[in-house]
Formats: C-alpha cells, structure tokens, sequence
C-alpha cells in the first residue's frame, strides 16, 4: 500500500462512537475476512482457537499487517481506508500494543521504561497520567528496579503501564497472560480488572483462555479459520447454543451479580440477579458491591418441582428456551431463561426424555457450583 500526503494525518468522521475494522488478507492456507462493529469502550476478547485469526486481526488493527483490503475507525478517528486511500501508518496511530512478553528495556530501570513511554506523548495531549498508570498497575515499589529483578507478572505490569502511558485512544492486548503459570495470572488479573472498571480507554484483548474472557470481556468476538463466526455482548454470546463454544467441557454462562447480604452465621454471601439469587462462600467485598460469576453447564440439573430436601440450595425457576443434542448422544443441552439471566444445561437425553423437557416448559434449575470471577 502506498505511502501519500493522506497517511500522515488523521481523518475525523463525524464524532462517531465505536470501532469499525473491516479486513481482507489472504495467505497461502489461510485467510481473514472480518467485519467487526464493537463498542467504543470495555474490553472486546477476539476469542478462538490457535490460528483462528485472532493475532493477524489485532496486527491489522495495529498497521503491521498489510490488508489487501481494510477499513478502521476508531471512536470517530479514520486510521485506514483502501477505497480512499488512507492508512495511517502504525506510528501515526494513537494505540497501545501489550505483547505476550512485556519486551522492557533490559538496560533501563522501570522508572526510565515508563518515561520512555510518556514521551512519545506532548504533554498537552496526554489523557493518562503518570500517577494514575502507577498506582492503577500497582508498581510504586518497582520504579527503581531492572526489567531482570522483576517476576514476569511484574514485568507484565510495567509493560501494561508503559502501554497507558501513551495516552493510547486504543488498548491491544494480545494474549498478555499467555507466558505466565498459574500464580502470575492470578496476580494480574486484579489489575486487569482495574483497567476495565477505571479507563475509558476500549481495549481489544486477544485470549483463547474461556476463564479471562468471563472475567474480563463486555463483548467477545468468536473467530474460526479467519471468519467471525459470532460477535456480541458475552453474557448473550456464551449462552448461545448454535457456536462451538456451548459443546466443549467448559461451555456454560456468565452472569453479572450485586452483593446483596452477608450471613455471618453460615459464613455465606447471597449474590442478587435479574432472576433471582445464589448463595456462595463469605466474600470480603461490601454489600453492593458488582461480582461476575460463572456457571457451567455440567452444574446445573434440572427438576419438574422445587426440591427443598437436597444439599444444592440454588434454586431457580426458568423456561426452556431451546434443547439441542450435545458433542455426545448420551447428552442433550438445555438452554433456559431464568427471569432474564440465561443458563444452560448439560443433562442426560434420558433425562430429558423422562422429564418431558420441550421448549416452553417451566422446570427448576438446580445449581451445583458456582465459579467466581474475581
């Protein structure tokens, strides 16, 4: 693609809010055609399957992927337009990039890779303070340091910071937790959510792990062999039963609570929903306060009454929607909705033969377990 007097500016479109990428490129094997309209803030997780085309589609996003065809706006700004002529090169481009490794400075302290930074930033311009981008990664105490002296969730932090640090009008994440074990992303994934809840910044966060995208995601993308396969809100999304997702091991539904009671006695907190409420070991956080949590489809059964002699306590009355047969014919999947908030079932076909279970019928939802998300 040509460079002309067009790249080296930026072309306003109408103060329109959002984000849309429309990309074409073709490889010997594989090929990305996207069409992507995502909201103009939270975090998006472009979801899929290594190869599906996630990390191509970021780097489109970025400029470092020559589009045979591409189209990008984002919140109002035009950074690439084949039919028009316009591409922004990546420099140009207002963005942040946090890799799978954080790629510090080894010879700078932390203190000096996060004003690297800041400058390419004027200081007019900046929308993300130093301070703000300290103590939102919770680095105070690593200023001072080498890149080596730190843990990799550490280094994954200041590399995050370093990324606000250029004000960016967009987050890419590509899988930044992929490199760490299990302790490390337990580590970050606080700080993650800090992001989301506290910056207006939109963030494109590249995962293929179910469990981040529940915990952090509003609006997820499934990609498969370099095509959208699905793209919306997650809670709607994951509960969807016509996509890959709602067949493996860990398909199931997200659902967004308010902390509404602690019972000090039985060291319980009950979780409020649009459809009712769960019971779950004592949080710390307040009464009021917002908490994701999963539920996976092989922990919910089903009853034709409310059982009230039974160690499972979390019950729900819900409406079959929909009764698809699972990766297995000894399954069946039940997606229902309780009072607004969507679940899904794993049974037996059996079972739901012997229930009589049909699109339309009222049942109970039996709750075995919930996962939460934070």
């Amino acid at each position: 693609m040509s460079e002309c007097a067009g790249e080296e500016r930026l072309v306003a479109t109408e103060g329109r809010v959002g984000i849309h990428a429309r990309f074409r490129v073709g490889y010997p094997g594989f090929a990305l055609d996207v069409d992507l309209r995502l909201p103009g803030r939270g975090v998006t997780a472009l979801f899929g399957h290594s190869g599906s085309g996630k990390t191509t589609c970021l780097r489109c996003v970025a400029g470092l992927e020559s589009a045979d065809m591409g189209v990008l706006e984002v919140n109002g700004e035009l950074w690439q337009d084949s039919a028009r002529g316009v591409f922004v090169p990546t420099h140009r481009r207002s963005l942040g990039y946090v890799f799978q490794e954080a790629s510090l400075f080894p010879h700078l302290s932390v203190r000096r890779n996060l004003e690297f930074g800041m400058k390419r930033v004027a200081a007019a311009t900046r929308r993300v303070a130093w301070d703000q981008a300290v103590d939102l990664l919770g680095i105070e105490s690593l200023l001072d340091r080498m890149p080596e002296r730190l843990s990799g969730g550490e280094r994954q932090r200041v590399g995050i910071a370093r990324a606000l640090l250029t004000s960016p009008r967009l987050l890419l994440m590509d899988e930044p937790l992929a490199a760490l074990d299990l302790k490390r992303k337990h580590e970050i994934l606080p700080y993650l959510e800090r992001l989301h809840d506290e910056l207006e910044i939109p963030v494109l966060y590249v995962s293929h792990s179910p469990d981040e995208v529940a915990r952090l995601a509003d609006h997820v993308v499934l990609l498969d062999q370099g095509r959208v396969v699905a793209q919306g809100g997650l809670v709607a999304t994951l509960a969807r039963l016509d996509l890959p997702t709602a067949f493996t091991e860990d398909a199931g539904v997200v659902v967004e609570s308010v902390i509404a009671e602690h019972d000090e006695h039985y060291h319980l907190s009950r979780l409020d929903f649009p459809g009712g409420n769960v019971l779950v070991a004592r949080r710390p956080e307040a009464i009021g306060h917002r908490l994701r949590f999963r539920v996976h489809a092989r922990d919910v059964s089903l009853a034709e009454s409310r059982n009230e002699n039974s160690s499972i306590t979390n019950l729900l009355p819900a409406v079959v929607c929909e009764v698809v047969t699972a990766d297995t014919p000894a399954h069946v999947l039940v997606r229902l909705d309780a009072g607004g908030t969507p679940l899904i079932a794993r049974i037996t076909r059996r079972s739901c033969d012997q229930l009589g279970i049909v699109a339309g019928r009222q049942m109970w939802a039996q709750i075995k377990a919930v996962a939460l998300l934070g």
